[in-house]
């Protein structure tokens, strides 16, 4: 039997709601760039303005964890925060519910990984059974709101539009969010 593999074309996006406290609803602005080589000249593009990341790859096949580092490489090559420095990004072991290949089977192995690449942390995931997704989320948005935090606020008084990402300020008339 024929395995049938979906392929992102392009770009999907998708929203990802989360209640973070109950005064709080977070949501973050999802991009799907693909991971394939031929759309790789865009990601510039798909980059742009992001304070976050998730690199997922495939459990069942090591092939895409080989491709995990030039991934990174290329996030951190064009992406930075205002203050010049990487983006945080999580790394994603999907399909952590099937039999697994390579170094994931590894916990050690890696965090060391992780770490020798520039990932604040790494979880496995199962997207079709909602393994995992939720922790990495709130912990990608931890990392988010504490970049935001040792920013200052030089940022929101300059653009009155910006949302306070913490519960100390709130703009009149507004509620507390982000869009990440």
């Amino acid at each position: 039997m024929e395995k049938k593999i979906n392929l992102t074309i392009g770009v999907d996006f998708a929203l990802k709601v989360i209640n973070w406290d109950a005064d709080t609803l977070i949501r973050l602005q999802l991009w799907d760039i693909a991971g394939q080589e031929r759309f790789g000249n865009m990601t510039r593009v798909y980059y742009k303005e992001a304070v976050g990341c998730f690199i997922v790859f495939d459990v069942t096949r090591v092939s895409t964890f080989e491709a995990v580092a030039k991934w990174k490489n290329d996030l951190d090559a064009k992406v930075q925060l205002p203050d010049g420095s990487k983006i945080p990004c999580v790394l994603l072991a999907n399909k952590c519910d099937q039999s697994k290949e390579g170094l994931v089977n590894n916990s050690s192995q890696m965090d060391e990984y992780c770490r020798d690449k520039g990932f604040i942390g790494w979880y496995e995931t199962s997207a079709k059974e909602n393994i995992n997704i939720d922790e990495a989320s709130r912990f990608l948005v931890s990392s988010i709101l504490e970049n935001d935090k040792a920013a200052g606020h030089n940022e929101r008084e300059q653009d009155p539009d910006r949302l306070a990402l913490d519960s100390t300020e709130s703009s009149e008339g507004r509620g507390k969010g982000s869009c990440c």
